[in-house]
């Protein structure tokens, strides 16, 4: 069930003070950390992949706030460190034999969607060092002390732009981008909607392993699909049309996403499960919220590209325990939030669109700055913890399809006067939600979710 993760302070305190270290070594960077705060409403270390650190570090001390060695493709004298517990950037440690050299912060290096996007953004005229397309490019800045890297990631956790490992599978062949590109275009033109979700379901399985094959890797093919999720829900909500066109002027793109949302009915969320297993998704772990809750959710997370998944429907006071993952369940007599949602709109993985993409941010400033810029507002928090801050932006309504609101309408599940309410105002669609994680936590907070569930439940007069 749900795991209870830990909070990492003197953890956060060693990585706070490597990003003021790297920061006053590379003054492009620093110039980047202030422009991230107030154009972007971000925190610079949000955005960090991973720093490079030189001399005698101690491993010891690393072991003990939380970080393990990690058996990586790397070239040359290099150790990798990461973090399985917490949400920290990771630790890319040089060998040096030197006597009596301390350890030093010799490069930090961002994550963004595209190294040529922020290259334009900010004139550098870099030239990325690795395919097109391919497993990791990056692009380096000399700085005073400390140089400051760009990198790009497409389901591969190593540091080798030239990697023996992906030429073994193709990934490096000379068709590579072709093919990867090809992969995109197979999800992004897909169909969405269709008179029968079991027929929606049918067809996009399908496409699925179409995109695998031609993708020629499940790692690309998982990176490639959530991209074009993410570009889908974009096109549907005005919040995040404005966020991403603000982190966009800075050529960042969405990699400071946390977790994608989606819905779906009892009856298809074992399919959708197995979608995403077949992508390489892990079960982290599940979510129900108690006996009257109505609703329960399984976490999944990517070990290679690391994108997270909740993954919700309704479910009824007796099934706390079942494993909704595997068995379908049947409709409920009336449904809950989820399954309304689901009703009106549809499928997140077809018509619908994702409910909503968590992304990290600078909480307070995010409010402010959406507001005061595109006229964004926030629902009031559902988590409000000094290691875990959420809030949704306001819903925004969606024209509702007459063929959906008139099953839901014989089914029961909508009264007359509802029925007539959506096909006129439409009903809740979607939102962006403002997260801010401090001390690495990486939980969510099953009481506060089952808050918000409530609290955007479509039969609400927002």
């Amino acid at each position: 069930m749900s795991r209870d993760w830990k909070r990492w302070p003197e953890t956060e305190s060693l990585v706070v003070e490597w990003t003021e270290k790297a920061l006053a070594g590379v003054d492009f960077a620093a110039d980047l950390a202030r422009r991230m705060k107030t154009e972007t409403s971000t925190r610079f270390r949000d955005w960090i992949d991973h720093f490079v650190i030189q001399g005698d570090v101690s491993i010891e001390t690393l072991e003990r706030l939380g970080y393990r060695r990690e058996i990586s493709p790397a070239i040359g004298p290099l150790v990798v460190f990461t973090h399985d517990g917490g949400v920290f950037p990771r630790v890319v440690v040089r060998d040096d034999r030197s006597p009596n050299r301390h350890a030093d912060i010799r490069g930090v290096a961002i994550k963004v969607e595209s190294i040529g996007d922020f290259s334009r953004a900010h004139d550098l005229g870099l030239e990325p060092v690795g395919y097109p397309l391919g497993p990791y490019r990056e692009a380096w800045i000399e700085g005073k002390s400390v140089n400051f890297g760009v990198v790009e990631r497409r389901g591969y956790r190593g540091f080798e732009p030239f990697s023996g490992e992906m030429a073994k599978i193709g990934r490096m062949a000379p068709h590579a981008a072709r093919e990867a590109l090809a992969a995109r275009e197979l999800w992004q033109a897909r169909r969405r909607k269709f008179e029968d979700d079991a027929d929606g379901f049918d067809h996009t399985e399908k496409l699925l392993d179409r995109v695998i094959e031609r993708a020629g890797s499940v790692d690309l093919a998982c990176h490639l699909v959530f991209e074009v999720e993410r570009d889908y829900w974009q096109s549907l909500n005005r919040a995040a049309q404005a966020q991403k066109a603000r982190q966009d002027r800075l050529g960042l793109g969405w990699a400071n996403h946390d977790h994608h949302t989606f819905r779906s009915s009892r009856r298809f969320f074992p399919r959708l499960i197995g979608m995403f297993k077949k992508l390489g998704f892990d079960l982290r772990e599940r979510f129900h919220a108690g006996e009257h809750a109505g609703w329960g959710a399984q976490i999944l997370e990517h070990p290679t590209t690391g994108i997270v998944i909740f993954a919700d429907l309704d479910l009824a006071p007796n099934e706390a325990e079942s494993d909704f993952t595997r068995f379908s369940l049947p409709d409920l007599p009336k449904p809950n939030t989820v399954g309304l949602w689901v009703g009106l709109h549809g499928e997140s993985i077809l018509e619908a669109g994702m409910h909503h993409l968590e992304a990290q941010f600078d909480f307070d400033s995010l409010k402010n700055d959406l507001a005061l810029e595109a006229g964004v507002s926030m629902m009031p928090p559902f988590s409000d913890f000094p290691f875990l801050r959420q809030a949704f932006t306001t819903g925004e309504r969606r024209r509702v399809d007459r063929k959906r609101a008139d099953r839901c309408l014989a089914a029961g599940w909508i009264s007359a006067e509802e029925h007539a309410r959506f096909l006129k105002e439409g009903a809740i669609g979607g939102h962006l939600e403002n997260l801010e994680r401090n001390e690495g936590y990486k939980g969510f907070n099953q009481k506060s979710v089952g808050a918000i569930l409530e609290a955007t439940n479509p039969r609400l007069k927002h």
